[in-house]
């Protein structure tokens, strides 16, 4: 054979294959009364991974040029050109071209193996179920009745939970608003993909944290846009550095995690955050304020936001219960100008016709009565806790080998690795020993950093998967 696939193409190399023995069908070079080569041999001639072929043959088959034939080999399809034959549509090319982009293959990997492998979890961005207020979710769903509709809300949500959203923001994070400046979403996730795709078009310059998690979402670049970094220090990011970005792109929007930023834990210091108001006023240009762990401040000492200094509209806000109460409600919330809410809330009726009224009624109770007020001081407890099991297994088990600033506040915790070690191997290694994590590569630009995320797990189990980490690194 002397066709062999071009390893340097975009394209992928099955489907090099798939077009080159398609081009071999029409002009005889693979006749129809001979099998094709078997996925063995081709995988070996070509020097290819044989599910490769397979992937190749799949397409083909999709496609009704080839069939399958058990004992007797693959073949060309005898009925190409009639018009009996009954085709399948081929799911591959429909799965490449679609325009919503899959998530990076490291982040599915990671989020593949934690559930399959029950692996040590210090990935997951969610709090474990014993830190879920159960007990006070069970006492609204057995004791209290539900006396909300069960037919589509209002397209804002639920007005009564958007009234109370009004006085929560307004007393622990310092923010005026109203409820008709409120759209509730299924978490803070679906808020940024409606703001993406809303507010912005292909080919607009916006600006993002590195590292930051907005950095692995693929959102930005399923809607065409074009993100440009703005590096994260102890105090968060430098305004500097987006008057900068400004001049040379004119970039349209900014998207910050102020508070605990994830993956870092920094806090965007009081100069700066009105250093950015301040060039968002002179410029027009909108903030979008990410905003899921202000309120879980270890010290007791609360973390204005960027909205609550907002005098002038300029920040979208984004919030939600997802990191602080429970994943699983989907509750999370924009707050902005009115005509933008109205704008975002037109889309999402668009995509699910209005938010679960049952979930509301749940999170509204919560967020109204004194056992809010009990769940967020047993979690910041329970936090800090595992906070400090994480910093004291680090030091034990990699001493001087990783560098990191102590979180305050949030959930994550981010290393500096001080050995050059390739990450790849670093978390196949880590997942053979059962533990879990998410390399900085995948949360920023530069390599050599891992982020740790100690709410998933308990001190015991914390403690084994740094020292499993340790074991890996060690390893290599």
């Amino acid at each position: 054979m002397n066709w062999k696939p071009d390893r340097r193409a975009k394209k992928a190399i099955y489907k090099q294959l798939a077009e080159y023995i398609e081009n071999g069908i029409t002009d005889g070079t693979f006749p129809p009364d001979k099998p094709l080569p078997s996925e063995r041999y081709l995988a070996k001639e070509l020097e290819i991974n044989r599910s490769t072929v397979v992937a190749a043959y799949n397409e083909l088959v999709s496609n009704g040029l080839i069939q399958r034939n058990r004992g007797s080999g693959t073949t060309i399809n005898k009925d190409i050109w009639g018009i009996t034959k009954k085709r399948i549509p081929s799911w591959n090319r429909y799965i490449e071209a679609g325009s919503f982009l899959p998530n990076l293959p490291v982040t599915q990997r990671i989020r593949k193996e934690a559930v399959e492998q029950k692996l040590i979890n210090l990935a997951s961005g969610e709090l474990s179920e014993d830190l879920f207020p159960m007990k006070y979710l069970r006492e609204i769903t057995s004791t209290r009745s539900f006396i909300g509709s069960l037919g589509y809300d209002h397209p804002q949500g639920n007005e009564i939970l958007r009234n109370t959203i009004t006085k929560h923001v307004r007393q622990f994070r310092k923010i005026d608003s109203s409820p008709s400046s409120i759209l509730i979403t299924s978490g803070a996730q679906q808020a940024l993909h409606l703001v993406v795709q809303c507010l912005l078009k292909p080919g607009d310059a916006v600006a993002i944290e590195d590292p930051s998690y907005n950095y692995n979402l693929p959102i930005f670049k399923s809607a065409g846009l074009k993100p440009y970094l703005l590096s994260v220090g102890k105090s968060g990011i430098n305004s500097n550095e987006i008057l900068s970005l400004y001049k040379k792109h004119r970039i349209r929007m900014i998207f910050l995690n102020s508070a605990y930023q994830n993956p870092t834990g920094s806090v965007l210091n009081e100069h700066q955050r009105k250093e950015i108001l301040e060039i968002s006023s002179e410029y027009g240009i909108p903030v979008v304020e990410d905003d899921p762990y202000s309120l879980t401040s270890y010290t007791g000492e609360p973390v204005p936001t960027l909205k609550s200094m907002d005098a002038h509209g300029n920040v979208l806000y984004i919030s939600s219960l997802s990191k602080i109460v429970a994943s699983g409600l989907r509750i999370g919330w924009i707050i902005g100008p009115r005509p933008v809410i109205e704008r975002l809330s037109d889309a999402k009726q668009q995509i699910d016709f209005g938010h679960a009224s049952f979930t509301q009624w749940i999170a509204n109770d919560f967020l109204e009565s004194e056992n809010f007020h009990s769940h967020m001081k047993r979690l910041i407890k329970e936090l800090e806790k595992r906070r400090d099991q994480i910093v004291t297994s680090l030091r034990f088990y990699l001493n001087n080998q990783v560098e990191f600033d102590i979180p305050q506040g949030g959930i994550h915790i981010w290393c500096k690795l001080n050995k050059n070690v390739d990450e790849t191997k670093l978390l196949e290694e880590s997942i053979k020993r059962g533990v879990i994590y998410v390399p900085g590569s995948t949360l920023g630009s530069k390599k050599g950093f891992v982020r740790f995320t100690f709410a998933r797990e308990d001190e015991i189990t914390i403690n084994e998967g740094i020292k499993r980490f340790s074991e890996a690194f060690y390893s290599l």
